[in-house]
């Protein structure tokens, strides 16, 4: 700590089309209140360029990630993700996030928590928002993480090492289950919804019922208060059906425009999270929305293009290009049980390691002598 203000080791990374910062669950407080309060000075605002503090000024850009060994026989690390809004003065966590959890593996490796030795790491991580898991599967060629690749993954420019997914349960992670009302088809207010659960709280609609095509820009949607405020009066009526309760505070569940592909996918896809309208789609969002399509009579299956076979290879179209899921299905099973397994693969990027500060008047934390993330093997 300086005089007034107290530094705190952190990272920074990108995780598949978004951005965090980092950190060792144990150099944060462990009040939580407190902690979200460190956030919030660490994010700036609430004004909406964050000019003091290293927010983004955008959802995609205003996450942070807590990062620890696991005590979990079936865990390596323990990860929580942290949505932070400092327009609103509040950090969320009732969700997870994909895009970001590409993001833990490095910085485990980084950070020492994990020993990288071989040329390939895979890491079982807890998501501690949801309590399911998810194995990761990182290069460490010479025992160091592999940031440079031949990947690229839309939203995201040029090309970075593959981090592949394999999901382990997160069906019903939120919700309870995966089809949270029981039903695969559902009607609120007027309008056929697809009410879903498969990592991400859904809650699928068809673009044309709500008078859009679903091929427009993602400012275009943003700018048409008429359609989100139908969207959010929505949400608010399927959250208690979901199992959600209350969720006029809440991130989930994300609202979904779907309409037919154009681009040889497998469905377009238009997300709001939950106000504002994803520039690409969420990693658990694409998961989510694809096992959607292959439901029998959801209200996106009809508009779906799916291959044929049990392991299938589908591509989520979104406003930046499209997203690859890898799910495999049992055909003869029941609707709630008929995805077996499913994966993605994204990319990510250290960006900044070192110490951010935050006033002495939000947190009097203990004064690091060294950064510990500056300690793992060179």
């Amino acid at each position: 700590m300086t005089s007034n203000q107290t530094s705190i080791p952190c990272a920074m990374l990108r995780g598949g089309s978004s951005r965090a910062v980092y950190f060792l669950k144990e150099d944060l407080p462990v009040d939580p209140e407190l902690r979200d309060q460190v956030l919030l000075a660490v994010a700036g605002g609430p004004d909406p360029i964050q000019v003091d503090g290293i927010g983004g000024g955008h959802p995609l850009s205003n996450k942070a990630a807590i990062v620890s060994r696991s005590d979990r026989d079936d865990a390596d690390i323990d990860y929580l993700f942290l949505q932070i809004t400092p327009a609103e003065g509040k950090v969320k966590t009732e969700q997870n996030c994909g895009n970001i959890l590409a993001g833990v593996g490095p910085f485990a490796v980084e950070t020492g928590l994990i020993d990288a030795t071989s040329e390939r790491t895979k890491i079982r991580v807890h998501m501690v928002n949801s309590g399911r898991l998810c194995e990761l599967s990182i290069e460490t060629p010479n025992g160091q993480v592999n940031y440079d690749g031949d990947t690229s993954i839309d939203g995201v420019p040029g090309s970075a090492a593959p981090i592949i997914y394999d999901f382990l349960d997160v069906a019903g992670s939120s919700c309870g289950a995966l089809l949270p009302t029981g039903n695969v088809r559902d009607e609120i207010d007027g309008i056929a919804v697809t009410c879903i659960d498969n990592g991400m709280p859904l809650v699928i609609m068809r673009a044309e019922d709500l008078a859009v095509s679903g091929h427009e820009t993602a400012d275009e949607l943003d700018a048409n208060e008429t359609l989100k405020s139908r969207l959010e009066s929505l949400r608010l009526r399927a959250g208690p059906l979901m199992n959600l309760g209350n969720v006029a505070e809440k991130t989930v569940p994300k609202m979904c425009l779907t309409s037919a592909p154009k681009r040889g996918g497998l469905i377009n896809t238009r997300t709001f999270i939950p106000h504002v309208c994803h520039r690409a789609i969420g990693v658990f969002g694409a998961v989510t929305v694809a096992t959607a399509c292959l439901l029998p009579g959801s209200v996106c299956s009809d508009l779906a293009h799916s291959p044929e076979g049990s392991e299938k290879t589908l591509s989520v179209e979104h406003p930046a290009g499209s997203f690859a899921v890898r799910i495999v299905v049992d055909d003869s099973a029941a609707s709630d049980d008929m995805i077996k397994r499913a994966g993605v693969v994204r990319t990510a990027r250290l960006i900044m390691r070192g110490q951010v500060f935050v006033p002495s008047t939000v947190w009097r934390g203990p004064e690091f002598a060294d950064l510990r993330l500056a300690a793992h093997k060179q």
